[in-house]
């Protein structure tokens, strides 16, 4: 699946790889989609977690190295 943006926030600790995608995703219409790249280990549970309050679909979630490699479809 083709992302229509890439963020690489690996290096960062929670909350800045979730408010950097918040951030980018204001700028995405509804249905595009966001890869976020994050290697900090809350991010497992703060990404799915965003994605569920904000209206956003998390279309994937793998591994990708030593980060994962979020897929996010705005709502």
């Amino acid at each position: 699946m083709q992302a229509d943006l890439e963020i690489d926030a690996i290096g960062l600790l929670c909350p800045l790889p979730v408010l950097k995608a918040r951030k980018r995703l204001m700028g995405l219409k509804t249905g595009q989609i966001l890869c976020l790249l994050a290697d900090d280990p809350a991010a497992v549970v703060d990404v799915p977690h965003f994605c569920r309050e904000a209206g956003h679909e998390l279309l994937s979630a793998d591994e990708d190295g030593a980060a994962r490699r979020y897929l996010i479809r705005k709502g």
